[in-house]
Protein backbone atom coordinates (compact mmCIF):
# COMPACT_ATOMS: atom_id res chain seq x y z
CA UNK A 1 0.00 0.00 0.00
CA UNK A 2 1.26 3.44 -1.28
CA UNK A 3 2.27 5.90 1.51
CA UNK A 4 2.79 8.59 -0.38
CA UNK A 5 0.91 11.52 1.79
CA UNK A 6 2.93 10.52 4.96
CA UNK A 7 6.23 10.32 3.48
CA UNK A 8 5.57 14.02 2.35
CA UNK A 9 4.40 14.87 5.60
CA UNK A 10 7.50 13.12 7.58
CA UNK A 11 9.91 15.04 5.07
CA UNK A 12 8.11 18.50 6.07
CA UNK A 13 8.25 17.39 9.47
CA UNK A 14 12.03 16.56 9.54
CA UNK A 15 12.49 19.61 7.47
CA UNK A 16 10.21 22.01 10.25
CA UNK A 17 12.04 20.70 13.53
CA UNK A 18 15.32 20.79 12.30
CA UNK A 19 16.02 17.68 12.31
CA UNK A 20 18.48 16.93 9.46
CA UNK A 21 22.15 18.42 10.01
CA UNK A 22 25.30 18.22 7.58
CA UNK A 23 28.82 17.92 9.19
CA UNK A 24 30.76 14.64 10.43
CA UNK A 25 28.70 12.69 12.77
CA UNK A 26 29.98 9.36 14.43
CA UNK A 27 27.15 6.75 14.05
CA UNK A 28 26.29 3.84 16.68
CA UNK A 29 27.95 1.64 14.39
CA UNK A 30 31.13 3.43 15.04
CA UNK A 31 30.78 5.25 11.09
CA UNK A 32 30.97 8.32 10.37
CA UNK A 33 28.58 10.40 8.57
CA UNK A 34 28.09 13.50 6.31
CA UNK A 35 24.86 13.76 7.51
CA UNK A 36 22.83 12.85 10.51
CA UNK A 37 18.82 12.79 10.74
CA UNK A 38 18.14 13.36 14.49
CA UNK A 39 14.49 11.91 15.17
CA UNK A 40 15.24 12.10 18.54
CA UNK A 41 14.14 15.75 19.11
CA UNK A 42 10.51 14.66 17.72
CA UNK A 43 8.74 14.46 20.86
CA UNK A 44 10.09 17.93 22.08
CA UNK A 45 7.48 19.15 19.41
CA UNK A 46 3.79 17.94 20.45
CA UNK A 47 2.14 18.14 17.26
CA UNK A 48 5.34 16.61 15.39
CA UNK A 49 5.08 13.99 17.77
CA UNK A 50 1.60 13.12 17.11
CA UNK A 51 1.84 12.93 13.65
CA UNK A 52 4.85 10.95 13.20
CA UNK A 53 3.09 8.37 16.10
CA UNK A 54 0.04 8.10 14.30
CA UNK A 55 2.37 7.41 11.01
CA UNK A 56 4.07 4.33 13.44
CA UNK A 57 0.65 3.46 14.27
CA UNK A 58 -1.13 3.38 10.41
CA UNK A 59 2.25 1.51 9.24
CA UNK A 60 1.76 -0.99 11.84
CA UNK A 61 -1.75 -1.56 11.29
CA UNK A 62 -1.83 -1.74 7.44
CA UNK A 63 2.10 -3.53 6.87
CA UNK A 64 1.76 -5.96 9.19
CA UNK A 65 -1.48 -5.81 11.10
CA UNK A 66 -2.25 -5.69 14.94
CA UNK A 67 -3.52 -9.09 14.98
CA UNK A 68 -0.16 -10.57 14.52
CA UNK A 69 1.55 -8.27 17.49
CA UNK A 70 1.35 -9.72 20.96
CA UNK A 71 3.82 -7.23 22.61
CA UNK A 72 5.68 -4.09 21.46
CA UNK A 73 9.33 -3.24 22.86
CA UNK A 74 10.60 -0.11 22.26
CA UNK A 75 14.63 -0.17 21.71
CA UNK A 76 16.54 2.59 23.79
CA UNK A 77 16.54 5.00 23.89
CA UNK A 78 15.41 6.63 20.56
CA UNK A 79 12.85 3.80 19.90
CA UNK A 80 11.29 4.22 23.33
CA UNK A 81 8.74 7.35 23.26
CA UNK A 82 7.46 6.42 19.97
CA UNK A 83 7.03 2.69 20.92
CA UNK A 84 4.98 3.46 24.22
CA UNK A 85 2.61 5.80 21.93
CA UNK A 86 2.31 3.43 19.41
CA UNK A 87 1.61 0.53 22.46
CA UNK A 88 -0.96 2.40 23.60
CA UNK A 89 -2.84 3.34 20.89
CA UNK A 90 -3.37 0.01 19.53
CA UNK A 91 -3.88 -1.85 22.81
CA UNK A 92 -1.13 -3.85 23.02
CA UNK A 93 1.54 -4.39 26.31
CA UNK A 94 4.51 -2.23 26.14
CA UNK A 95 8.28 -3.17 27.31
CA UNK A 96 11.91 -1.65 26.63
CA UNK A 97 15.30 -3.08 26.77
CA UNK A 98 17.73 -1.43 28.97
CA UNK A 99 20.95 -0.40 27.29
CA UNK A 100 22.64 -2.03 30.32
CA UNK A 101 21.50 -5.08 32.88
CA UNK A 102 20.57 -3.71 36.26
CA UNK A 103 23.14 -4.51 39.02
CA UNK A 104 20.13 -5.08 41.00
CA UNK A 105 16.50 -6.28 41.52
CA UNK A 106 15.67 -8.44 39.01
CA UNK A 107 18.90 -7.85 37.37
CA UNK A 108 17.14 -8.06 33.82
CA UNK A 109 17.74 -6.50 30.59
CA UNK A 110 13.76 -6.13 29.51
CA UNK A 111 11.65 -3.67 31.50
CA UNK A 112 8.04 -4.85 31.98
CA UNK A 113 6.54 -8.30 31.56
CA UNK A 114 7.32 -10.45 28.79
CA UNK A 115 5.83 -13.70 28.53
CA UNK A 116 7.43 -16.63 26.60
CA UNK A 117 6.12 -17.68 23.11
CA UNK A 118 4.79 -14.02 22.90
CA UNK A 119 5.12 -12.39 19.55
CA UNK A 120 6.99 -9.35 19.98
CA UNK A 121 7.43 -5.84 17.51
CA UNK A 122 10.31 -4.44 17.95
CA UNK A 123 10.10 -0.35 17.68
CA UNK A 124 12.98 2.40 17.11
CA UNK A 125 13.50 5.52 15.29
CA UNK A 126 15.59 4.87 12.01
CA UNK A 127 17.84 1.52 11.10
CA UNK A 128 21.38 1.85 9.64
CA UNK A 129 23.73 -0.69 10.21
CA UNK A 130 21.02 -2.71 12.06
CA UNK A 131 22.96 -3.86 14.81
CA UNK A 132 20.87 -2.25 17.81
CA UNK A 133 17.59 -3.80 16.85
CA UNK A 134 19.77 -7.32 15.59
CA UNK A 135 20.92 -6.92 19.34
CA UNK A 136 17.47 -6.13 20.97
CA UNK A 137 15.82 -9.18 19.38
CA UNK A 138 18.47 -11.25 20.83
CA UNK A 139 17.73 -9.94 24.04
CA UNK A 140 13.98 -10.57 23.92
CA UNK A 141 14.67 -14.16 22.23
CA UNK A 142 16.57 -14.99 25.36
CA UNK A 143 13.64 -14.07 27.55
CA UNK A 144 11.25 -16.11 25.37
CA UNK A 145 10.14 -13.73 23.21
CA UNK A 146 9.24 -14.36 19.27
CA UNK A 147 11.20 -11.60 17.24
CA UNK A 148 10.15 -11.71 13.40
CA UNK A 149 9.40 -8.33 12.76
CA UNK A 150 10.81 -4.33 13.32
CA UNK A 151 9.30 -1.07 12.51
CA UNK A 152 10.94 2.21 12.08
CA UNK A 153 10.76 5.34 10.30
CA UNK A 154 13.75 5.75 7.99
CA UNK A 155 16.11 3.36 6.91
CA UNK A 156 19.51 4.75 5.77
CA UNK A 157 20.39 2.15 3.23
CA UNK A 158 23.33 1.18 4.44
CA UNK A 159 23.31 -2.42 5.12
CA UNK A 160 20.84 -2.33 7.91
CA UNK A 161 17.75 -4.13 5.91
CA UNK A 162 20.35 -6.77 5.18
CA UNK A 163 22.08 -7.41 8.30
CA UNK A 164 18.42 -8.17 9.93
CA UNK A 165 16.79 -10.72 6.79
CA UNK A 166 20.18 -12.33 8.13
CA UNK A 167 18.87 -12.08 11.63
CA UNK A 168 15.15 -13.41 10.31
CA UNK A 169 13.96 -10.41 11.16
CA UNK A 170 11.90 -8.31 8.20
CA UNK A 171 11.88 -4.60 8.39
CA UNK A 172 9.14 -2.19 7.93
CA UNK A 173 10.14 1.82 7.09
CA UNK A 174 8.00 4.99 6.10
CA UNK A 175 11.00 5.71 3.95
CA UNK A 176 14.64 5.56 2.59
CA UNK A 177 17.03 8.14 3.22
CA UNK A 178 17.25 8.54 -0.59
CA UNK A 179 13.35 9.39 -0.69
CA UNK A 180 13.75 11.75 2.32
CA UNK A 181 16.30 13.36 0.54
CA UNK A 182 14.60 14.21 -2.60
CA UNK A 183 11.94 14.90 -0.89
CA UNK A 184 13.83 17.67 1.25
CA UNK A 185 15.27 18.76 -1.75
CA UNK A 186 12.03 19.40 -3.78
CA UNK A 187 11.13 21.04 -0.66
CA UNK A 188 13.65 23.73 -1.08
CA UNK A 189 15.07 22.36 2.84
CA UNK A 190 18.63 21.29 1.43
CA UNK A 191 20.94 21.81 -1.67
CA UNK A 192 21.91 20.09 -4.78
CA UNK A 193 25.23 19.62 -3.21
CA UNK A 194 23.57 17.80 0.26
CA UNK A 195 21.16 15.92 -1.68
CA UNK A 196 23.98 14.34 -3.25
CA UNK A 197 25.94 13.55 -0.43
CA UNK A 198 23.10 11.57 1.14
CA UNK A 199 22.02 9.83 -2.11
CA UNK A 200 25.84 8.78 -2.42
CA UNK A 201 25.99 7.47 1.46
CA UNK A 202 22.99 5.87 0.65
CA UNK A 203 24.70 3.17 -1.11
CA UNK A 204 27.21 2.20 1.23
CA UNK A 205 27.22 -1.10 2.62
Amino acid sequence: MSFEKEKAELSRILHKIGAIKFGAFKLASGRVSPYYIDLRIVPSFPEAFQRVCNVYTKLLEQDLGVENVDCIAGIPTAGMAFASVVAYSVKKPFVYIRPKMKSHGRERRIEGVLMPGKRVLLIDDLVTSGLSLGKAAKVIRAEGGVVSDALVMLLREEGGKERLMRDHIKLHYLLTAREAATKLHELGAIEEDQLKTILKQAKRK
